[in-house]
């Protein structure tokens, strides 16, 4: 399964209507990124509790990830036929990082963290976490070459692919404070962060780069029942208007960073994934794929048309108006969209992977093609926001 990326892969559609199935070969994977893909970072680094019913579906219990199972980075780590990232978090059960170490953690933010963030791990922590790895794993291959059982080679780390899934929480945090106009302005801000992260993984020897745009951020059950009580508000699929427009704004000045960094540095490998389209191509058309519910939580309380509640998270207990209730999972998450209002289920991950994996999303727009040249919150209701 060998496809080398010679040049940034652009799926706007600008461009021409390309199907090239997408195959992974990288001997191994460093993922930075918050919720999205955190395969257990929160859960090792500040002991957060992720609980039943998460993990029901793929693990039989709970695993570290905010879903009911698999994650998108887990399908794709499927489809190089490799084990799914440990957290470099994680110290207990010998966790094995000979194909790559996960420095995702919920809620992470790629602005350093403040006083009032979920999570201390930024980008720029995670980071900084990398360099620390890399140079401790080169020390002891030093010293003894037995440990190349359980950690990458020194070649491992530049022949790896860095992936990256991060801006969700930026974007969300500041709409608690900011008009959108000023979320927007923010965005140089953001994008300068996560440059600077990336140049530095460059010097320590990065070349292959994998960068996940946002996604549908006014579709997400939380946000909608925020946000979203005035109807003049939402726009279809009866999402938040001004965080889809804002994730729009932040998408194309990432894809323009990209572009840049491509160009500063020829010898990089730049693959940009339009993350946005591909779920609210699932959002909008959820029936055509199996889906019977696009914007309900499967794992709430409250019933339709969000089954989500801001007072009660998934899996939690507690006393309201006087009644105990409980944030329930539904019957089969194969039939949502959405997990706990925060995340997607197993069964939408699994679709946007294969869109993904597939090299085009709807027949329309190409992911990667290697012949086209460009240059290139606390939360006392136990739940992360991404």
């Amino acid at each position: 399964m060998a496809l080398k990326f010679s040049a940034m892969a652009f799926i706007f559609s600008f461009l021409p209507t390309v199907v090239i199935p997408l195959k992974f070969s990288y001997p191994a994977v460093f993922n930075f990124g918050d919720s999205n893909s955190d395969t257990g970072g929160l859960v090792a680094g500040l002991a957060f509790p992720v609980g039943p019913p998460n993990g029901q579906t793929y693990f039989q219990q709970p695993h570290g990830r905010f879903c009911d199972g698999r994650l998108i980075i887990d399908f794709l780590m499927d489809a190089m036929d490799r084990q799914f990232l440990n957290p470099y978090l994680d110290s207990v059960g010998v966790p094995n990082f000979q194909k790559g170490c996960n420095f995702a953690t919920g809620g992470s933010t790629i602005l350093p963290a403040n006083a009032a963030s979920t999570c201390p791990f930024s980008f720029g922590v995670q980071v900084a976490q990398f360099v620390r790895f890399k140079d401790r794993v080169l020390q002891l291959l030093a010293e003894d070459k037995e440990f190349q059982k359980f950690l990458p080679l020194e070649d491992y780390f530049m022949q790896g692919l860095y992936m990256f899934d991060m801006g969700q929480n930026d974007i969300d945090g500041a709409f608690y404070s900011k008009s959108e106009d000023k979320v927007i302005a923010s965005f140089p801000t953001i994008l300068s962060e996560f440059e600077a992260g990336i140049k530095r993984l460059y010097t320590a020897g990065a070349r292959n780069f994998w960068v996940h745009n946002t996604g549908p951020l006014g579709c997400l059950p939380r946000i909608i029942a925020t946000f979203g009580k005035n109807p003049s508000k939402l726009d279809q699929p009866v999402c938040v208007d001004s965080h889809n427009r804002a994730a729009n704004v932040f998408n194309s000045q990432l894809l323009d960073l990209c572009t840049k960094f491509q160009g500063q540095f020829p010898d990089a490998n730049v693959t940009y994934v339009d993350i946005f389209s591909i779920k609210m191509k699932l959002i909008a058309d959820f029936s055509q794929y199996g889906f019977k519910h696009s914007l309900a939580a499967c794992c709430g309380y409250g019933g339709p048309p969000l089954n989500f509640d801001n007072r009660i998270a998934c899996g939690q207990t507690k006393v309201l108006n006087g009644s105990k209730v409980t944030g329930s999972p539904c019957n089969d998450t194969a039939e949502y969209v959405n997990w706990d209002g925060n995340h997607y289920t197993e069964a939408a991950n699994r679709y946007v992977s294969e869109q993904i994996l597939a090299g085009n999303y709807s027949n329309q727009l190409p992911l990667s093609i290697n012949t086209l040249q460009h240059p290139c919150s606390s939360t006392p209701n136990y739940y992360i926001k991404g």
